[in-house]
Parts: structure tokens; sequence; C-alpha cells
């Protein structure tokens, strides 16, 4: 019996490596998809070529779209400045880049239903995240929706699903199902800043290190997440 297909939504970081792991456990074979759409740096593009490696697919396609030829953002526009004070429940931030998300969501349906995918899996996250209108239950839902009518496949009653498998999952949550799915969390790059190294200062850092130190394993989180948080700062 032939596997099914699925398309991954492969970023670099944890959650969409965690997604892809899922999906493999789940038993599909997996297409992997990457979008430089002109983010501040490749590191993550690299951290996705890693993954893919890592979890033996061997189909990953890495596309250019460039939205962030118009600005809006603090990850793509270097002009403004990423965050660095620690995340507001009321506000969202400057990260958030427009329509990103809906843009990625629609390339994977192109590629799903022309390599007759049944699933796309996507690492979005709605409960330790920084407050994007795209990582929520009923924009998933409304995005099915489109799915379902906005293509041969699913005028025949065949579009591809759409799998958050981490939608509801806590980001400690998230780090011990990674580790328990053999996911090489130190290869994954999850920073909003261009460096070398992780700055553990913007939001993603310092969810992500704190996840890290909570589940047991402080040695992967970043020198500052680590110093931050024996601390007890936010």
């Amino acid at each position: 019996m032939n596997q099914p297909r699925a398309v991954v939504l492969l970023s670099g970081g944890l959650d969409s490596a965690t997604s892809a792991a899922i999906a493999l456990f789940k038993g599909y074979n997996l297409i992997a998809l990457s979008l430089r759409y002109g983010q501040r740096n490749e590191k993550e593009l690299a951290a996705a070529k890693k993954i893919a490696q890592d979890l033996g697919i061997s189909e990953h396609y890495i596309t250019d779209v460039n939205i962030a030829q118009w600005g809006g953002s603090s990850l793509t526009d270097k002009s403004l400045t990423i965050p660095q004070k620690g995340i507001q429940s009321d506000i969202i931030p400057s990260t958030y880049v427009p329509g990103r998300n809906t843009v990625f969501i629609a390339l994977a349906l192109s590629l799903a239903e022309t390599k007759e995918a049944k699933a796309i899996f996507i690492g979005i996250n709605a409960v330790d995240y920084s407050g994007y209108p795209d990582c929520r239950l009923d924009y998933l839902k409304a995005y099915q929706m489109l799915a379902n009518l906005s293509s041969k496949a699913g005028i025949e009653g065949n579009a591809p699903q759409l799998i958050a498998p981490l939608l509801r999952n806590s980001k400690v949550d998230i780090v011990h199902r990674a580790i328990a799915l053999g996911v090489t969390i130190e290869d994954t790059w999850s920073c909003y800043q261009g460096g070398e190294t992780p700055c553990g200062l913007c939001d993603s850092c310092r969810i992500r290190d704190f996840a890290l130190i909570e589940a047991g394993y402080p040695e992967l989180a970043t020198p500052k997440g680590r110093r931050r948080l024996t601390n007890f700062e936010s």
C-alpha cells in the first residue's frame, strides 16, 4: 500500500520541524516547502535544509516569494527594530508579516494539488505565540473552506486537509513532542534577528528559551535566556 503524500511548510523553526516529524510518524510521505520571502537572514532556510536531511525528506522545495519588498514588518524591513523587551499580550508586534501565512498556505495548496498530496502540515500555534492573527483556529477553518472551494481537487471532494498538529499545544508540550520524535532541536532556528547566534531577547527566543528550560533542557536555551530566566525576568 502506497503511503499518502503530504506537504509540510518547513520554516526551519522548532514548530515546523516538530510538525514534520509528527506527519512522518503518522505515515505520510513528505514533501517539504520552504519560502525565501525577504526575511532578514538565511539562517532559517539553512536550518530547514538541515531538518529535511535529518528527517529523511528527500523532496524539498525552496521557493522565492518576495513579500518583503513592500515592507510592513520588522522581520523583513531592516529600518525597523525587532522588539526585545518581552511579549505584550495586548499588542500584535511589528514582527507580524502581513499576509505571510495566507501566501504560504496558498503555495502549499498549489504544490499539494500538483503532487496529489492528501494533507498540508502547518506548524502554527495558538497558545505560546506573539498574537499573530493567522495562527488561530478560526483562521485555519476559514482557509480550509477556501481550499475546498478553490481547486479542482476540492471540487472533486479531494482537497488537501490543513493539519496544524501543534495548534493547541504549549511550547513546553512542543519541546516534549520534538524530543520524543527525535527532532534535533539544536538544528532548528527560531531567532528573529539575523546574527550568527540567537539573540536570546526577541519574542521568539524568549518563548523558546522558557519552554526549553521548563521542559528540562536548559542546555539548548540561549545563554541570555538561561541567565534571564534564572533571575526570574520575563
